[in-house]
């Protein structure tokens, strides 16, 4: 994953932290950084659609082409920051995981095309009477230890 995208889908993670009731201190407090450097360091960038809605990818690319026209991608300071919130989040497992169901109960299941900082696909309590379907997921996106 580019710099530019790393600190776009940080962006995301730490702005869907901030409206759950779980988001952990740590997690908060990473956003609260990343958001204090970026508003600093690229006033003209516009956080605000991916605040809105941390899970549309189309936000979260427009971001990190801002973010690239601006020269954020060779600001390691900034990369290194988002990827602390990032690895914070996964931590505490909040905007970690790209699908998380619980208790579903249907006949088949298909999931694909799948991009997660941390799980990518969780079943919780799940009875599946026919196929299984699950394929191209990355996991762990961002994540440093995670083999790429």
């Amino acid at each position: 994953m580019d710099p530019a995208t790393i600190v776009a889908t940080a962006v995301a993670v730490g702005a869907a932290a901030g409206l759950t009731d779980t988001a952990k201190q740590s997690v908060t407090d990473a956003y609260a950084a990343l958001k204090g450097l970026l508003t600093r360091r690229y006033r003209d960038v516009d956080l605000a659609q991916v605040e809105a809605d941390p899970d549309a990818a189309a936000e979260r690319e427009a971001l990190a082409g801002a973010l690239e026209a601006y020269g954020a991608a060779d600001d390691h300071e900034l990369l290194t920051t988002a990827t602390e919130l990032i690895s914070a989040a996964a931590r505490t497992d909040v905007g970690a995981a790209g699908v998380d169901l619980e208790m579903v109960e249907a006949a088949a299941l298909r999931i694909s095309r799948v991009t997660a900082t941390g799980t990518g696909v969780r079943v919780h309590g799940g009875r599946f009477s026919g196929d299984i379907h699950i394929e191209d997921i990355d996991a762990g996106a961002g994540d440093s230890s995670h083999p790429g």
